[in-house]
């Protein structure tokens, strides 16, 4: 097994990173494409700790009616096809979509943008943070947080000085497994964003590109890649040491 999960991986490292397909990191699409992807996935992670950290705190300190609802519908991305996701965002916030046509009253055009990018790995990724924040929460004593309130903490304090430093390594966590999946988006990507080089065009969408006509910038690109998905694996690793003990 072993074997068999790793062999593929390395053939594609040693032509990835051979000179003849490293030459090709200096190619305007590959630099568009890297461009597009730290942008998008940047922006991305911002909105899913903004709006992704408070739903996780909600769900993991309070209950309330269809909490459970709620919690399996967040959860519902994970499981879809990546190509479904891109589809109900396209009915959604294309221009005949629910939201998409007032939105082109109003001005605003989202399909086929950096924006769609943005929409489409907030959707497919947001899940991932949401689930390891909840975790955190989770991860200790209430009573912490009541014992400082005893001591005279607000409730600003209580958050920022005791539930979020105990959460952090749980945040962090999920808010690389989040990056990780927003930079491997695919499906959702291309149906809702389309694949315009400079604009929508992420690493991922490049490498499709470039399996029809160059197969230098489609071998760097994927060695990138599995060199960030090993990054990310073993920063999860150092994360989860630093858990605290339920």
């Amino acid at each position: 097994m072993a074997a068999f999960l790793l062999l593929p991986v390395l053939t594609l490292l040693v032509q990835g990173l051979s000179p003849q397909a490293w030459h090709a990191l200096g190619q305007p699409a590959v630099q568009g494409a890297l461009r597009v992807s730290a942008l998008t996935t940047l922006c991305s992670l911002a909105l899913i700790l903004a709006l992704g950290t408070p739903v996780a705190y909600l769900l993991a300190r309070r209950r309330f009616p269809g909490h459970l609802l709620l919690d399996a519908l967040l959860d519902l991305p994970m499981v879809l096809p990546p190509v479904v996701a891109g589809l109900a965002l396209l009915l959604t916030f294309g221009r005949q979509g629910w939201l998409g046509a007032p939105l082109e009253l109003a001005g605003v055009s989202l399909a086929f943008s950096p924006a769609a990018v943005v929409l489409a790995q907030v959707f497919t990724a947001a899940p991932f943070y949401v689930r390891a924040a909840r975790a955190g929460f989770t991860a200790f004593d209430p009573d912490v947080e009541a014992a400082a309130r005893v001591d005279g903490a607000g409730r600003q304090q209580v958050l920022a000085q005791v539930t979020l430093p105990l959460a952090l390594p749980f945040l962090l966590e999920g808010a690389v497994l989040a990056w990780a999946r927003a930079l491997g988006e695919f499906g959702a990507t291309l149906l809702f964003a389309g694949s315009l080089q400079g604009t929508t065009r992420t690493m991922p969408l490049a490498i499709y590109g470039a399996l029809e006509s160059d197969l230098a910038p489609a071998l760097t690109l994927s060695a990138l890649l599995i060199m960030l998905a090993f990054g990310v694996l073993l920063t999860l690793r150092a994360l989860a040491a630093r858990r605290p003990s339920v």
